[in-house]
This record gives C-alpha cells, sequence and structure tokens, in this order.
C-alpha cells in the first residue's frame, strides 16, 4: 500500500514540468472539443491522437492520449445537455436530464452539476484503478462469450425501461430494432453477407457514427423545421458551480454510480455508454423523486455524468492487468502503449509495477484539467443556447455531414445519416425512444459474435447460457427487468401488498 503511494506520487512529481501541464491542459481541451462535436467520439480522438506521438517520449504519450480519452467522454455531455445532441454514445443517458435542464433555463447549473459529477466519477475510477487493479482484472477475465451475449440483452432492456417510461415496450421495440439493424453486413465470424440485398455499401454493415449523428442530430433539425417557433428559454448562467449541499445530497447516488461505472468498464468491450445508462437506472430504481427522472432529475444527470467517467478508470483497469482493452477508446490506448514500448499485462506488477502507478497519475491530472477547463468554459460555451436554433441548426447539419463522412470518407455514410435521421424523426413523432436503437446498433456486433462463438464451444448446446452462474445472474437480472414493467405484475405487486397492510390492520386491531 504505502509503496503504491510513494510510486504515485514520484510518477506524479515526474509529471510536475511546465511542458508537461502545458501537454496535459491542451490535450484535455482539445478532447472536450472532440468530445462536443457529434461525430467525433473519443475513440477517433485518440486514435487520430496516436499518429502524432509516434516520436514522443512513452509516459509523455500516454499522458496526452488518456488526457485526449477523458476530455472526450466528458465533452460529449455539452452537446447533450445543449442541443439534445450527445457527442458521444456515452452521453445519451446525459441527454435525457441534462436537455429537459436546458430547457427549463438551466443550462448552466446542468453543465456545472455534469462537471462535478465527471470529476467525481473519474476519481472514484482512478482509486479503484490504483487499487484494485489485479482483482477485477481476473474477475473480468472470467466473463466468456456467454455472458456478454446475456450482457448485451440486458443492456437493451434496461435502455428500454428507462426511456419509455410510460410504454416500455416501445424502448424494447426501438432497442431490438438496433439489434436488427447491426446484423446488416457480413458476420463476425465467417464473413458471410447477410441482409445486403445484392448493395456493396451494405456488406460492410451500417457504420455506428452515421446513424447516431442521423437518429440524434439530423433528426433534431427536422423537428425545429416542423416546430419552428419552441424556443428555448434564455438560460441563467450565475451559478455555474454547484453548491456543495446539492451535490452531498446525492452522495450514495455518486458512490454507487462510481462503483458500477467502475465494474462494468472494467469488463471488455462494454464501455461507457452502457455503465452511464446502468448507473442511471440504479439512480431512478433507488430514487425518492422517480417522478424527476427524464424531465430535469439533478440526482439521473450526475449518476449518468459519474457513471460514464468512472467507466474511464476502469476500462484501463484490464488495459494493463490483463492486456485487453475495457472499451473501444481503451482498445486504442493499448495499442498505443504497445507501439511505445510498453507491455502491458499480467506481469506488467512484477516488470514495472511503476507504470501502473503513472497511469494512475495521468488520470489524475487528466481528471483535474478537466474540472477546471469544463468550469472555466461554461459561460462560453451555454451561449449557444441564446442562438436562434434556426440560425443554429445549419451549422448543427453541416457538422452533422462532417461527422458521418469523416470517419471512412464515403458518400454511403451521409445516406445512412439522412436515413436514421428521418427514422428518428419519425420515432420521436410517434413516441418511440431514439436512444435504445442507437444502444442496440451498439451491441449488436457484440451479440452476434458471442452467440455464434459460444455455440461453437458448447457444439450447439444452449445449457451453459443458463448454467453458468453469472449469466444465470443476467437472465434473472433481464427476465426481472421485463416483468416488472408488465400491468399485471405490478398489479400483483399493488394486490400483495394491500393485503399484507389489511393484514396487520387487522392484527393492530
Amino acid at each position: 500500500m504505502f509503496e503504491g503511494l510513494k510510486m504515485f506520487a514520484e510518477g506524479l512529481m515526474g509529471f510536475m514540468t511546465p511542458r508537461t501541464l502545458f501537454d496535459v491542459l491542451w490535450a484535455t481541451q482539445l478532447g472536450i472539443i472532440v468530445g462536443m462535436l457529434p461525430g467525433l467520439t473519443a475513440t477517433m480522438g485518440v486514435a487520430l491522437m496516436t499518429t502524432l506521438t509516434f516520436k514522443m517520449p512513452a509516459d509523455n504519450a500516454v499522458l496526452i492520449l488518456v488526457c485526449m480519452y477523458i476530455g472526450a467522454i466528458y465533452g460529449g455531455s455539452r452537446s447533450a445537455i445543449l442541443l439534445n445532441i450527445p457527442g458521444t454514445p456515452a452521453n445519451a443517458a446525459t441527454a435525457v436530464d441534462g436537455h429537459p435542464l436546458a430547457l427549463q433555463g438551466k443550462a448552466g447549473a446542468a453543465i456545472g452539476i455534469g462537471t462535478t459529477g465527471s470529476f467525481l466519477g473519474s476519481i472514484i475510477g482512478l482509486l479503484m484503478l490504483a487499487l484494485f487493479t489485479p482483482i477485477l482484472g481476473n474477475f473480468a477475465l472470467q466473463f466468456q462469450s456467454y455472458e456478454f451475449f446475456w450482457l448485451s440483452i440486458f443492456g437493451v432492456v434496461i435502455s428500454g425501461n428507462l426511456t419509455a417510461p410510460k410504454d416500455p415496450l416501445k424502448g424494447w421495440i426501438a432497442g431490438f430494432l438496433g439489434l436488427f439493424v447491426a446484423m446488416i453486413g457480413m458476420e463476425g465470424i465467417h464473413a458471410h453477407v447477410r441482409f445486403s440485398f445484392g448493395s456493396v455499401e451494405l456488406s460492410g454493415g451500417i457504420g455506428l457514427i452515421p446513424a447516431m449523428v442521423g437518429a440524434f442530430g439530423f433528426a433534431e433539425i427536422l423537428s425545429i423545421m416542423k416546430y419552428p417557433k419552441v424556443d428555448v428559454i434564455k438560460t441563467k448562467i450565475e451559478n455555474v458551480l454547484p453548491k456543495p449541499r446539492q451535490i452531498l445530497k446525492y452522495w450514495k447516488t455518486i458512490l454507487r454510480s462510481g462503483v458500477i461505472g467502475t465494474f462494468i468498464g472494467a469488463i471488455p468491450g462494454v464501455g461507457e455508454d452502457i455503465a452511464a445508462w446502468v448507473s442511471y437506472d440504479f439512480a431512478k430504481r433507488s430514487s425518492k423523486e422517480k417522478e424527476l427522472f427524464g424531465k430535469g432529475s439533478i440526482e439521473g444527470l450526475i449518476a449518468s455524468e459519474t457513471g460514464n467517467n468512472a467507466a474511464v478508470g476502469g476500462a484501463i483497469i484490464p488495459v494493463l492487468s490483463l492486456a485487453i482493452p475495457g472499451s473501444a477508446p481503451a482498445a486504442v490506448l493499448l495499442a498505443a502503449m504497445f507501439i511505445h514500448g510498453v507491455r502491458p499485462g499480467p506481469l506488467i506488477m512484477i516488470e514495472s509495477p511503476e507504470f501502473v502507478f503513472k497511469t494512475v497519475a495521468m488520470v489524475f491530472l487528466a481528471t483535474i484539467a478537466m474540472f477546471i477547463l469544463g468550469l472555466s468554459m461554461v459561460r462560453w460555451i451555454v451561449k449557444v443556447l441564446q442562438i436562434p436554433r434556426s440560425k443554429l441548426m445549419p451549422i448543427v447539419f453541416t457538422l452533422c455531414v462532417i461527422g458521418a463522412f469523416a470517419i471512412q470518407s464515403r458518400i454511403f455514410d451521409i445516406k445512412v445519416m439522412v436515413f436514421f435521421g428521418v427514422l428518428g424523426f419519425l420515432m420521436r413523432e410517434m413516441d418511440y425512444p431514439v436512444a435504445p436503437m442507437i444502444l442496440g446498433i451498439i451491441l449488436g456486433g457484440i451479440l452476434d459474435k458471442n452467440l455464434r462463438r459460444a455455440l461453437v464451444l458448447s457444439d450447439g448446446n444452449f445449457a451453459p447460457f443458463f448454467t453458468r452462474p453469472i449469466s444465470l445472474v443476467l437472465v434473472l437480472f433481464i427476465v426481472f427487468a421485463l416483468i416488472s414493467r408488465t400491468r399485471w405484475f405490478l398489479g400483483l405487486v399493488a394486490l400483495i401488498k394491500n393485503s399484507v397492510r389489511g393484514l396487520f390492520r387487522r392484527k393492530a386491531g
């Protein structure tokens, strides 16, 4: 323990040079900007930055990439709150309560609360990174194809429950629609083309970024075109930094979301988006203010931002201890470590334990920079709301086109963006939530590959899907999530409660 603190202090002091601190500031700020822009994800930002760090020393290069990673995951909350367009998939849950707060004239307060939640979540993640890397890394290794399949279903069910509280069936339909969209193109094991209908472009599948930008960004533009007279309430930005009692009121939510985010981030291949949704789900289930969720709940905003930023530290845990990425940006970070001669894996605590605590110091510096930059620029960022939306939407449309086109430089991706924009607009008109569909596209590849891989491993036997302990727990969670929202189950619970209350009243009488 004391040896770890000593190595952390030595690593932190090694970064206390003017040049290094300058790198921390500009890399974190660039990450925030990348995260804010629709379509420019944390994965893309880290990948592009990797190409610029080849000639840098390993410690400096990894530090810049960590700052980019943390800044981008946080930066997506800005556009989610202000424009209802998540900058990254990890911020889709943030938009559920963040944007309603902005519409109520509390955009500055919402960004301040989101920034504080992001800061606290990142702090919890780095503490878990420092203390529990061996334990959580080994536990994450127990997740195999069977568990990943059920985890994908669990993510869609949770998202459907949260985003369609009045009619969860619509949320589940949207989620499974996303899973079906993810099946288009070549499957991940034998590269067999499915549902392409002879189209070469469809053979490569539907890209997540064009679909997400279209469903959130272009759909928003179409909504403004149909309802041009809907104006955003002018926001007050006097109280950007939240009051301590406002945060302390939700300390249980913050701790719970931080632990959940770190745990989910440590599971290879899951990522920050699921961490945000699961944290949001647990917050809603245990909240005393359930009626505020989806309408501008501070607790919901804190839970989602704490969860997705804690997942960053969690995602780095298997990178260092197992050389297995916890998320897509962490996969790029892992590749960058290998490029710079760092060899993460089970032996890293024996061969170079100081690098683990240097990484903790990197996360700490990036977190401090994110908090300072995030709060210092709120007054300028929230002015976006003062621009008439009819004038702002052409800029948003340009960014949507660039974001869809920039990944693979294909005109087809722009067409995909437009298609999903129209689809997202129609879904909104019919009260179908869009977020579960996007989450379904994200999880579709994981579900498909792991289902097929699991059946190969079990020789076509479905029993391991239900007999493995972790799989069984996930199945029970899914069943409970499904039946807990059905009318007959709710009626049965109400009947039991009334019967128990009547029994106690008779005994008291």
